[in-house]
């Protein structure tokens, strides 16, 4: 089958992720800078998980372009992905309403390593779906910043009981590698 009702699927989960996230966000009990201020960690929480939703929908747009046909199993990985990027609304607020507790902290670690494995398990299903000359693997390599991504997150929960500044430094370092969408996709979108 093809790709473009799992495309269209994808896109309105990521409209409504999106939407949940900003309406947690309130309006400053008073009307001063110093209301405002108050109310930064939920906004920095906001920002950074926005931030994260965006790259996977980036991303998804660019290796679902290596994509022609669909099977059960990748519609399948497709909702499991999306199951796991669902929660970020949820441990987004609770970080934002606790900024730098341990709990929230780790527990918002737990919301962006969940999707990134999905994100793995999603790419092993589409490139065995593709065959031996899978152009998403031929792509990839060897992923390694899936890999790396990983490892972050994994640091990132286990340093969130001890310096949850630092588990929230794992988490801004991953949004960094990943901002920018795979130069070797591009490339092959712009021959297209």
């Amino acid at each position: 089958m093809g790709k473009e009702r799992l495309m269209a699927m994808t896109d309105g989960v990521v409209a409504i992720i999106i939407t949940i996230m900003v309406l947690e966000l309130k309006a400053p009990e008073g009307a001063n800078l110093e209301s405002l201020h108050e109310l930064w960690p939920v906004f920095f929480a906001y920002v950074l998980s926005f931030i994260y939703v965006a790259i996977y929908w980036n991303n998804h747009h660019h290796y679902f372009h290596l994509v022609s046909r669909v099977n059960g199993a990748v519609l399948w990985a497709n909702f499991h992905l999306l199951f796991w990027l669902s929660l970020i609304p949820f441990s987004t607020a609770w970080l934002g309403e606790h900024p730098f507790m341990p709990v929230p902290t780790a527990l918002y670690g737990v919301s962006l390593l969940a999707p990134a494995i999905a994100w793995l398990i999603m790419q092993k299903v589409i490139i065995r779906s593709q065959g031996e000359n899978s152009p998403l693997r031929a792509v990839l390599g060897r992923d390694l910043k899936g890999k790396i991504s990983a490892m972050l997150y994994a640091t990132g929960i286990a340093l969130s009981f001890a310096a949850p500044w630092a588990a929230l430094l794992c988490y801004g370092v991953v949004t960094c590698i990943w901002l920018v969408p795979d130069q070797r996709i591009e490339k092959i979108m712009a021959e297209d």
